[in-house]
């Protein structure tokens, strides 16, 4: 059995979009890593303190735009690789539009104003409601039989 058989030969898109993805979460990693030698934070610190550091706020935002992508990436995964099933250039163009507006969440987080996280950053709601969208289709349509 060929893996072609099996998966729609547009399912490439998604696994390469999934791995894009994994490029972004490892570059917001070096960020967070670049911060801590820059504000002065030291593992195993998850999150600076003011009453400690006179830049917490200005590393937490680099470690929460990060922090913030690692607890979405398990919906954006599933979503993703279901819903491709059914729907993988949708589910893969989704995709690609998340990994740029989560960029622009990181981006504006890192930047001290945790509110610019949402001026492009927010769009990528849309873009997971549109893999939910995907992903419910192709549960009904298995259980269509």
């Amino acid at each position: 059995m060929s893996v072609n058989s099996v998966f729609p030969k547009e399912y490439g898109y998604v696994a390469l979009v999934l791995v894009f993805y994994c490029f972004l979460n490892f570059w917001m990693g070096f960020q967070v890593g670049k911060a801590r030698k820059k504000y002065k934070v030291s593992y195993p610190t998850m999150y600076a303190t003011e009453a400690e550091n006179k830049d917490a706020k200005l590393f937490n935002c680099v470690q929460r735009g990060h922090q913030n992508s690692l607890e979405m990436m398990p919906v954006f995964f599933v979503m993703m690789i279901l819903g491709g099933f059914k729907h993988p250039t949708i589910c893969a163009l989704l995709g690609a539009f998340y990994i740029v507006t989560r960029y622009f969440y990181f981006t504006g987080y890192a930047s001290g104003d945790p509110m610019k996280r949402l001026d492009i950053g927010k769009y990528g709601f849309l873009s997971l409601l549109g893999l939910m969208i995907c992903t419910m289709s192709f549960g009904l349509n298995l259980l269509k039989g």
